[in-house]
């Protein structure tokens, strides 16, 4: 199999980069893409379940996106950190630019609370808060949302804008806090579509994925299968497991909702009920010839050229179709990346 990146690559025009939700959610397009009929239609997403045949099970992630992108001031300069997770007490590895010296300090606007950087760690930074307290007392008052590169945000950005990204990147059904990136296929639902779909008989499941760091890393290879992806963590409840192996051994399709779903369902094998919460970490990395065993349709968003999540998409749909769908989708001007619009894989 040939695993040249630049296959995977095309051109976007920056106009279709969605820079801020659409007014209400649930307004977005929905391009259906039909891989047994190799054939593609157009909709809109509140349309969604009139394109969900045999009632399949629909595995959302209910992570939660904290608002973990603060400034700090370095050497007079302010500079933006996202914190990504925390060692231990007062103690984090943060997404940060720059070069600093061990003891380096952070100072934070309007608060007593400091940071002293430690050491760089892989694409991380470790800071040592002064208290941890303090830590989360600012990020409740200070914290946005650590949008990603593509979607631009100034520090002197207006509060209205500030407190729309604090809504709408996070899903309606969020309640596991502990990721820095949305699972943004689950962005367009509403809680009313969600119960007209329960009505409806599509039953629902949930699994937890915190999305990290890994979702702003580049493969910086030419050769894909090179890259290494950076393992995050998951959690599935007893309910939610047992759900999905009922569904499987009735034979019912199982619809993954994003891109991380799918990536801890097809880590796992759902032969027996649990009695215990099955948690872990995942690294798995969907290419192009990757047997998917357990996702038999995929929503999801459009992604960036040269991507792993692109690569995911080609793996599912075929490499073929995966372009044409994209290609029809620049074509008619639909919304691309995190705040963009929706993609159904049947």
């Amino acid at each position: 199999m040939k695993t040249d990146l630049s296959d995977f690559d095309f051109d976007l025009p920056a106009e279709l980069i969605a820079q801020k939700p659409l007014p209400r959610r649930g307004q977005s397009r929905l391009l259906v893409v039909d891989r047994k009929m190799q054939a593609i239609t157009h909709d809109v997403f509140s349309n969604l379940g009139e394109h969900l045949k045999n009632h399949p099970l629909m595995v959302f992630n209910n992570t939660q996106v904290v608002p973990a992108k603060i400034f700090a001031t370095l050497k007079g300069k302010t500079v933006p950190l996202i914190l990504v997770r925390q060692i231990s007490h007062g103690i984090w590895e943060v997404l940060m630019k720059g070069k600093m010296k061990p003891g380096a300090q952070l100072s934070f606007h309007n608060s007593s609370l400091t940071g002293s950087f430690m050491k760089r760690n892989a694409e991380c930074v470790v800071i040592e808060f002064s208290s941890q307290q303090a830590l989360e007392k600012y990020l409740e008052e200070y914290g946005r949302m650590p949008l990603p590169p593509y979607i631009e945000r100034k520090q002197e950005d207006s509060p209205a804008i500030l407190e729309q990204d604090r809504k709408r990147y996070q899903t309606v059904y969020a309640s596991q806090s502990g990721a820095i990136a949305a699972p943004t296929a689950g962005l367009h639902f509403t809680k009313g579509q969600l119960e007209k779909l329960k009505c409806h008989l599509h039953e629902i499941a949930h699994l937890t994925l915190h999305v990290g760091p890994g979702t702003f890393k580049p493969i910086r290879t030419d050769d894909f299968s090179k890259h290494e992806m950076e393992a995050e963590a998951f959690r599935i409840t007893p309910k939610n497991w047992n759900k999905i192996v009922n569904g499987k051994r009735k034979d019912r399709p199982i619809l993954a909702v994003g891109t991380t779903s799918t990536r801890v369902l097809e880590t796992q094998e759902f032969k027996k009920p649990i009695l215990k919460t099955k948690s872990g970490w995942t690294n798995c990395f969907i290419v192009p010839g990757w047997d998917f065993k357990n996702v038999d349709h995929l929503l999801t968003n459009f992604h960036l050229p040269k991507s792993t999540l692109f690569l995911l998409i080609s793996a599912f749909a075929g490499e073929k179709l995966a372009k044409k769908a994209y290609t029809e989708a620049i074509s008619q001007k639909y919304r691309f990346f995190s705040y963009g619009d929706a993609m159904l894989l049947l």
